[in-house]
């Protein structure tokens, strides 16, 4: 079994950050392997309180994991602040062979701030470059562009453009786009739009959805898919999970078990 990693927060409500990659890791069949770089008590509805990790115990969950696994992937997620992204980063630039698959995580489903403002300059400068990709959705990819993206032809020069700004391969996530009965998911990558579409599923909430596509993608790529395959293979994934979501109590989370 092939290891991979996550380095995210941690939702207490199990939907999201790293708990939501490992259930993906597994339900995929890569070994995953994980470092926490903040606690949140969270659930679907809101994010009550975050504590973030130390960097030195970040950077040693990283090395530890990496001196003793042969780690062919690595996902990062909700990383919060200036200084873990540029521990992280340190750590990072002496891997060489890892894939690295960049969440932009910087607001919750449920509208809280998981990235602190002063962190995003730090994010473009110190692990994009580091990155074989980077999955924003449209709020994510209006930070990073500063403007608004409104509608699907917004969106296809917006994933040109964050590709050649950064130099880098891009997955412009569109549930938030309103295109009617569809969800376009769009990848710019060797100078080349590719686009993916499959029918909506109605749900009440999609809490997860981000973390658990660019979990799907490190997995994949991790597996020998090239990234147009894997990025089809991750849309597939997500799309079962929400079409097989079970009702637990007032929640309909992710059916992680059905993405395959």
């Amino acid at each position: 079994m092939i290891p991979v990693m996550t380095i995210a927060g941690s939702d207490s409500g199990g939907g999201a950050g790293v708990q939501a990659d490992l259930k993906t890791f597994e339900s995929i069949g890569v070994f995953g392997t994980s470092a926490i770089t903040c606690v949140t008590a969270q659930n679907p509805d809101e994010v009550t309180g975050i504590e973030s990790i130390s960097v030195e115990l970040i950077q040693k969950q990283i090395l530890t994991v990496v001196n003793s696994f042969d780690v062919a992937a690595i996902k990062t997620g909700m990383l919060f602040s200036q200084e873990i992204i540029c521990g992280v980063a340190g750590v990072l630039k002496r891997l060489n062979n890892a894939a690295i698959v960049l969440d932009p995580v910087m607001i919750a489903t449920s509208g809280s701030n998981l990235l602190q403002d002063s962190a995003v300059e730090a994010l473009k400068h110190e692990l994009l470059p580091l990155a074989k990709v980077i999955t924003p959705n449209i709020p994510e990819a209006e930070v990073l562009l500063q403007r608004d993206i409104k509608g699907l032809a917004e969106a296809r020069m917006a994933v040109e453009e964050l590709s050649h700004m950064f130099s880098i391969d891009v997955v412009l996530k569109g549930g938030h786009l309103e295109e009617g009965k569809d969800v376009y998911d769009l990848l710019f990558c060797e100078n080349r739009l590719h686009e993916y579409v499959l029918p909506k599923v109605k749900v009440d909430e999609n809490h997860g959805t981000g973390c658990t596509f660019a979990a799907a993608l490190t997995a994949y790529l991790a597996l020998g898919n090239n990234l147009p395959d894997a990025v089809k293979k991750s849309k597939e994934f997500v799309t079962n999970a929400l079409k097989y979501a079970v009702k637990m109590g007032k929640h309909q989370p992710l059916n992680w078990s059905h993405g395959c």
